[in-house]
């Protein structure tokens, strides 16, 4: 049977239609802020209907969640090369969450992450995301524990206080007025905080 030209399968073209929303939203929300962003304006500047929006997303605040969505998994990945990278799992562990920290700088994690997700979507710690950052945390740290690398301490703990650590720091950065000086006393700080973990003759 030949197959039919110009013609995308439906589950294409509804991943296509999403994609042309998500970026045209992302754009708004980085330059204008979730209030000023207009619905009219994205979906013109995506070539598409209000009914589109609502029919994928719902309303703003779902769009809104799917632009938090892609940009979690894009620092995500951003996060595991600059792990990946170091010279042992503990300088990976410390180097990951200090990236973290310091992504509070980037103009549009800023606003979109730190500042209008929060006040539209409330604590960014009962996020759906949060329970898979939890657990990968806390495999890390067990893995730290496991090489003798850290103390024995409990890992899912250990992992919620450092998870509460890195979102502190960041949120403080976001609102702060002086982003990059907050920036530099969050870091030095959590180095600080964090190397109370080490055994005496652990890596540094």
């Amino acid at each position: 049977m030949a197959q039919k030209i110009g013609h995308k399968p439906r589950k294409e073209m509804i991943a296509e239609t999403k994609g042309k929303l998500i970026a045209a939203a992302r754009r708004a929300f980085a330059t204008r802020g979730y209030a000023e962003a207009s619905m009219d304006d994205f979906t013109a500047e995506a070539g598409l209907t209000r009914g589109a929006l609502y029919h994928h997303f719902g309303d703003k605040k779902g769009l809104l969640q799917a632009v938090i969505a892609e940009i979690d998994a894009e620092m995500s990945d951003r996060l595991c090369a600059i792990s990946a990278k170091a010279e042992n799992a503990w300088r990976g562990f410390v180097d990951e969450s200090v990236a973290y920290i310091e992504m509070a700088l980037e103009p549009e994690i800023q606003r979109i992450m730190l500042l209008d997700g929060p006040a539209v979507l409330g604590d960014p710690s009962q996020w759906p995301n949060q329970n898979a950052c939890i657990r990968t945390t806390t495999a890390s740290i067990q893995k730290l524990i496991d090489e003798g690398t850290i103390r024995k301490v409990d890992a899912e703990a250990t992992a919620r206080l450092v998870n509460g650590a890195t979102l502190s720091a960041a949120l403080w950065i976001a609102g702060a007025e002086d982003p990059q000086a907050v920036s530099k006393k969050a870091v030095e700080a959590f180095n600080a905080m964090i190397s109370g973990l080490l055994k005496e003759k652990a890596p540094a």
